[in-house]
Parts: C-alpha cells; structure tokens; sequence
C-alpha cells in the first residue's frame, strides 16, 4: 500500500478522505506547523483552503525540499481557476480537484509525464478545453491579457518577480482590440470567463483603454491605462481564497482584509523593474476619492492624479456591470448614475466625460 501524507490547514475533510482512500493508501495528516520539522515523503497531497496566506512561504519552502522526484498534488475546486493558479505558483507537481477520486489521485502519482503537463497548462490550458470559453480563445488580445494575469497572480502569490515586459506586451495588444473592436465587444468575451478577480481585472482593463480613447489622450497613457488596469488589483493574490471567491456579499471582518489588497499590491510590484511610479501609484491608490474618505491612506483631491482618477471611476463603474452569482450586472444607465450620485468622492468633470464610454457598457 502507497504511504500518503496529507497536509491540509482545516481537518473538516479528515473523515471523507480516509473513507475514499484508505482502500488505497496509507494515510498520515500533517498541519502547516509541523512541515518546519518534517521532509516531504515521496507523495504528497495538500489540501489548502489557503485562509491564512502567511503559511505559503512555509509550504512553498517544504515543497522546494522535497525529495527528487516526489510528487506533491494540491487538492483544488474544478471552479477556482485562482486556486489552481495559486497552486502551480507555489509548487505544485500536479492537480486533482475535490472530492478526490482514488484511481485519479493513484495515476496523478505513478504516472510520470503527470507533473510537467499540470504545470505548464495552467489557466490558458483550462481556457482551451473548455467549450464555453470559445470566444476568449478566439481573441488574442484577451488570451495575451489572461496568460498575463496568470502569470503575475502566481508571482504575487509566490513571492516571485513581475515580468513588466509580458504586461506591456499585453497591455499594447489590449489597446489594439479595444480600438478595433470597440468596448462591447471585449466586454462581451470578457464576461465569459469564469474567475471573477480576472474578469474584473479585464473589464476595467478594456474600461480604462475606451476611457482614454473617448478623451484623447496620447497612446502612451492609454497604454499605461491598461497595464495600470491589468495589475490594479494584483494584491488579491494574498487575500485569502475564502473571502476572495465568497459567493456573496463581505462581512465587515472580511471588508477589512480585502481593503489591505492596494497596499499587497504595491509590496509585489515596488522592486519590480522599469515599473514607472505612475502604475504604482494607480495600484495603491485607485480605491482613494477625492473627498479623503477612500483607503488604504485617505488622501484628498491634491494627492490623486488624474490616471488615478480614471482608473478609480472604471473601477467603480466595472464592479457595478459585473455579473456575480449573488447579483445581475447592473444596467449601464443606473451604473453612471451611481457614478454620478457619488458627487465629490469623484471628479465629476471625469464622470461626465466617461459618459460616452459607459452607454457602450450595455
């Protein structure tokens, strides 16, 4: 019989896991405090709920010292794109999502090419076998922009590098098909995908480029509009996959972690390189209103740029259109006026100038 360590950070599935698999292995349970003292044995499976972040390090660490050849399947749910992203990022040699399957985990560990095609498909290889992402796969503006935000969620995740060179690349085609194909269009293909956090990332993406577009600034700033967009929430890779992916609406406990997400962001990108301070200063600050009452630092009017300002409206303004499973997307008339009805907290000149932009929001 196959040893089997299972780390997990909650034992609320102890029972259903020796119930399905102890016909098949030898099971012991491990918690994240014991992986300091403790090498990884040759198969491993961790199943995460991911709601203490600051245990990554420690699991990504043990996982690093595993021994040649080991294998280590993180547990995921087949919904959680973000889940399966955090897990590659960390480690992982392989994915088997919940409830685990005996025979399934069984071939995850003694089949040898297993690993290496877990970790190279990622999120575009769930893109591309699922049949109701047709659209995104025909787009490859929105397939670069999704490869992008794969790879800088797993990098902030993991505590990695952010390749500023892949978001720019991204950020230029994004700018191209919005101009080409106007911003129904994108936000038609967009709303197909299945994680919120990348949907929404993308939407005020192509929000912010049709924003500059409709104002007429340079192709340079409308460029820095979409990195700014893409990365603008890359600080909810450390907010824990329990508040991230609620399928309802935050208690004031859970607010408050979320609310620390501009400031995360800001930590994973500052060392990046050739990261101009603009784009930072959109990461940190794009929840900011110009009446002081915004966060993480409650400026005022006279500390907020203007691409702030922009990216704090499309902000706004794409989180009310999104489609949620505890809300319809709001219609694009009652989404401005809401926009509208929130007076001095936004510049209304800006407000009145995305008018346009936000009728095609339909």
């Amino acid at each position: 019989m196959i040893g089997l360590s299972i780390i997990r950070d909650t034992s609320k599935r102890d029972a259903s896991f020796h119930a399905k698999l102890c016909g098949t292995f030898s099971i012991e349970f491990k918690d994240l405090n014991e992986l300091a003292t403790c090498k990884a044995g040759q198969y491993s499976l961790v199943d995460f709920e991911f709601v203490h972040v600051s245990g990554i390090p420690i699991l990504k660490e043990w996982i690093r010292n595993k021994p040649k050849g080991a294998k280590v399947i993180f547990v995921t749910n087949k919904a959680s794109h973000l889940q399966a992203t955090r897990a590659l990022a960390i480690g992982a040699t392989g994915i088997v999502h919940h409830p685990v399957e005996p025979q399934v985990l069984l071939d995850k560990f003694l089949n040898a090419d297993a690993a290496p095609a877990d970790k190279s498909s990622g999120e575009l290889s769930s893109l591309s076998s699922d049949p109701g992402n047709a659209a995104i796969r025909k787009s490859p503006a929105v397939m670069a922009a999704v490869g992008t935000l794969q790879g800088i969620f797993s990098s902030a995740c993991s505590g990695g590098q952010i390749e500023s060179s892949a978001v720019n690349t991204a950020s230029e085609a994004v700018v191209g098909q919005v101009e080409a194909t106007g911003l129904n269009a994108w936000i038609d293909v967009v709303r197909t995908h299945h994680s919120l956090t990348y949907q929404h990332c993308l939407l005020v993406t192509g929000l912010a480029v049709a924003f500059g577009q409709q104002i007429g600034v340079s192709h340079a700033d409308r460029k820095r509009l979409s990195f700014a967009g893409m990365l603008h929430d890359i600080g909810k890779a450390r907010i824990p996959l329990s508040i991230l992916e609620k399928p309802g609406k935050l208690d004031a406990e859970e607010l408050a972690v979320m609310r620390k997400h501009p400031e995360f962001g800001f930590d994973a990108l500052k060392s990046t390189a050739g990261l101009a301070p603009e784009m930072l200063d959109m990461v940190v600050h794009h929840h900011e209103y110009l009446d002081g009452s915004g966060y993480p630092h409650a400026i005022g009017s006279n500390e907020i740029a203007d691409l702030v300002r922009m990216m704090t409206i499309v902000d706004v303004y794409g989180a009310l259109i999104e489609r949620r499973s505890y809300k319809p997307p709001m219609p694009a008339d009652a989404a401005y006026g809401i926009l509208v009805d929130m007076g001095t907290k936004l510049d209304q000149a800006l407000v009145r100038a995305f008018k346009p932009v936000a009728r095609l929001g339909l």
